[in-house]
């Protein structure tokens, strides 16, 4: 390690005495602007050329960063790089002149630098596109040496925390983000051309609701008044289908003061969608259809490969109720154990991880994370959740214990949670209580009664169909990533210790 640093600070030495010199024979390593107009991308230009649109009389402006070079005495090829492609250049120095191509090019100009490059383009006899160049100026020095181009940039914490770096040196990175902006390009045109509306609701809330879980809190100072980063758009978003809106939705941000896993991080995007007058039938007739729909712009198919495994996500997805799911898996059926307690022994009766002071609900989602989630591979919908643990959600009319809500999972993740829309203020604010009281008992971060919320609601909320997923587990399987890291551009990181 003490020889790379060394190294590397010997490089970053060389290439600081270029930029002196460079500035001492009066050219500016970062000039305001382009000496001459780009004409072309790179790949516009191959193609042109290609195509027989660009002759030997037709010179094209071309930018990018010098990625390779070769030298061959009074000529060179290199390669340079923009942002849609990489091409070649050839520099001769009897057509650049002895200044330009010996004193500038040669010997002040290195790997990474931004140049800019004028002349017509040409097929090499081993049948390579390449513009020779008849001009050659510097657009940005490039202080930091790239990574090796063999072994590129591999840690995968220098990777996370330099991801400038990483994109430079590992193309495919590329790939992954072009992939999630596809996605989230294939979601809205899916819910655009079926009636939705785009909107947006606030980040900083004076109330979290929506989910369980723990806010991040800060404070207003002119205001004296604190305020939590929203952990769910939800209770915002349901207020609108109060005020007349019929099919609404928000792509953005959700902050979550939790763990940090392969599959969580504490800053998130998340995709959630509300509809008047449906069920969550109707939710999964919509999620079948999205991911679909996701998957034929991303794929042109149905069928994907996620951690070394084939996917069919065509539709009628299976479906299983949550209760057979887990009594399929464990022999436990939560049906029969009415509290916490009867759950607990029926549980450690199987000799099963158990967690003696978890609530009912927190059990009961325990044994389906632990033994159900990681078997479902193939799209499946787990419908019909205890009442325990969906406090926003209507109950079944022939089964006040259970709700109608589903989850859907793919490659052994939770990908996205809907259900229909509890509408009922006075059983609603029946239940946040009864949540707040449980959570009492077990989390010091109880959810504060949003008074507001259940006052919209007793304005009439027509039925409705809530929907919610993650973009950021969307993209770990379109782009068959195995952390939610590589999917997100910065992702949060511990703090390195001085």
């Amino acid at each position: 390690m003490e020889d790379n640093e060394l190294d590397l600070n010997e490089q970053q030495l060389v290439r600081r005495a270029k930029l002196a010199d460079l500035r001492a024979v009066g050219m500016e390593p970062y000039p305001q602007r382009l000496p001459s107009p780009r004409t072309h991308t790179a790949a516009e230009a191959l193609a042109g050329h290609t195509a027989g649109r660009l002759g030997a009389e037709d010179f094209v402006g071309l930018v990018g960063r010098m990625m390779s070079v070769r030298v061959m005495g009074k000529a060179a090829f290199a390669h340079i790089e923009d942002g849609s492609g990489r091409v070649q250049i050839h520099l001769r120095r009897d057509l650049l002149g002895e200044q330009a191509y010996d004193e500038f090019f040669r010997r002040l100009v290195d790997l990474g630098d931004f140049i800019t490059v004028r002349g017509p383009m040409f097929t090499t006899r081993t049948g390579e596109v390449t513009c020779e160049a008849r001009e050659i100026a510097l657009l940005s020095k490039t202080l930091n040496p790239l990574p090796d181009k063999w072994h590129g940039l591999k840690d995968v914490e220098t990777r996370y925390r330099q991801r400038y770096v990483d994109l430079l040196a590992n193309p495919e990175v590329r790939t992954v983000f072009e992939t999630r902006a596809g996605l989230v390009a294939a979601i809205r045109r899916y819910l655009d051309s079926n009636g939705f509306l785009e909107v947006e609701t606030p980040v900083l809330q004076p109330i979290y609701g929506g989910a369980a879980a723990r806010p991040f809190t800060t404070h207003h100072n002119q205001l004296d008044q604190d305020l939590f980063l929203r952990i769910s758009f939800e209770l915002y978003l349901k207020r609108l289908i109060v005020g007349g809106y019929e099919r609404v939705y928000e792509i953005g941000r959700d902050f979550r003061n939790e763990g940090i896993s392969f599959k969580h991080n504490p800053e998130f995007t998340q995709l959630e969608f509300y509809e008047a007058y449906t069920d969550y039938h109707g939710m999964i007739r919509r999620t079948e259809e999205m991911i679909c729909a996701v998957s034929e712009a991303l794929t042109g198919g149905l069928k994907i490969t996620y951690d070394g495994q084939e996917i069919d996500l065509t539709p009628p997805w299976r479906r299983i109720t949550m209760r057979d799911a887990i009594l399929d898996a464990t022999g436990v059926d939560y049906t029969q154990t009415p509290d916490a307690d009867s759950l607990a022994a029926a549980i450690r009766a199987r000799g099963l991880k158990c967690d003696a002071r978890a609530s009912r609900g927190k059990l009961i989602d325990g044994l389906f994370g632990d033994y159900v989630e990681p078997t479902l591979i193939q799209p499946t919908l787990v419908m019909d959740y205890p009442v325990d643990i969906s406090p926003l959600a209507k109950k079944k009319a022939d089964d006040p214990t259970t709700v109608e809500r589903f989850e859907y999972f793919v490659a052994g993740m939770e990908m996205g949670n809907a259900f229909t829309e509890l509408n009922d203020p006075i059983d609603q604010r029946a239940r946040f209580v009864e949540l707040r009281a449980a959570m009492a008992g077990e989390d010091e971060n109880v959810h504060p009664l949003d008074e507001d919320f259940l006052n919209a609601l007793s304005y009439g909320m027509p039925p409705t169909g809530g929907f919610g997923t993650g973009i950021d587990r969307l993209t770990m399987l379109f782009a068959d990533r195995q952390s939610i890291r590589e999917v997100i551009l910065f992702p949060h990181l511990k703090s390195i210790e001085d």
